[in-house]
């Protein structure tokens, strides 16, 4: 059930039923298209109408920071107990995986941090299969590369693919490749990055207190300043959608992929 949140369409989901969805996806090998939104993924799509389109056309979009939980629960009475967060999401779903036999792919990041990610997995999870892993190249795509990935993927096995660019290239990149591969397609934001170790989790408090972002901020405020100037953005389209000043009309879903997109 999709509710809108500034004109960008969150599921009212659960770790239980988001997780269910991928794996019946990934059991009937078809398309899916994933990802867990925080207050900045969704002013991308709300500064952006063409990338909101792309976001309003996932299958699912989870309440991935609290502040976005709070709204689908104060906007639309959703009565949501807990968010659904990418890094926890992802540790569900690779549960799941390996309890099922479902091999996984693993795409973005560095070859660094993918090495060390998938040797802290095979401590946690020994029984998964990691089909493959392929570090992003930190450009938009060459002509009829899109077909080349989605080759490699298929011929890996994999039945899931875990996406880790940061967003919004992580939801561009599972958006275009959704028509080419018949599997579930997660955009995961900073789980390869805490999974695999090379960043600190916030304490549970500031986590329940909507304060990831601070946490965030202090670990790598170089690169992460300007994204969190878009939080009192939210928070005043937030109060205007509320007290009806505002529509927060949704785009129109995207129905065809942009034949560039991030690799």
């Amino acid at each position: 059930m999709k509710r809108s949140v500034l004109g960008v369409l969150v599921d009212v989901t659960s770790y239980h039923h988001a997780t269910g969805a991928v794996l019946a996806a990934a059991r009937e090998r078809r398309p899916f298209a994933v990802t867990a939104l925080a207050v900045h993924g969704v002013m991308t799509g709300v500064l952006d109408r063409e990338h909101g389109a792309r976001l309003n056309s996932f299958d699912l979009v989870t309440p991935d920071g609290q502040p976005v939980r709070w709204a689908l629960n104060t906007l639309h009475r959703a009565a949501l107990r807990d968010r659904v967060y990418g890094p926890d999401l992802t540790i569900e779903v690779l549960r799941a995986a390996m309890r099922e036999e479902l091999p996984v792919y693993l795409y973005g990041s560095t070859t660094d941090t993918l090495n060390l990610l998938q040797s802290r997995l095979r401590t946690a999870l020994p029984s998964l299969k990691i089909a493959g892993a392929e570090p992003s190249k930190f450009r938009s795509n060459n002509a009829g590369e899109a077909m080349d990935i989605a080759a490699r993927i298929r011929d890996s096995g994999a039945r899931i693919v875990l996406v880790g660019l940061g967003c919004p290239r992580q939801e561009a990149f599972a958006h275009a490749m959704r028509p080419l591969l018949p599997m579930p397609l997660l955009a995961v934001g900073a789980a390869f990055d805490y999974h695999s170790g090379r960043l600190r989790p916030p304490p549970e408090w500031m986590q329940q207190h909507g304060l990831e972002w601070l946490w965030r901020l202090a670990l790598e405020p170089r690169r992460l300043w300007r994204r969190n100037l878009l939080n009192p953005c939210y928070l005043v389209l937030f109060a205007a959608q509320r007290s009806g000043l505002w529509r927060a009309s949704p785009p129109p879903a995207a129905s065809t992929c942009s034949s560039r997109f991030p690799v």
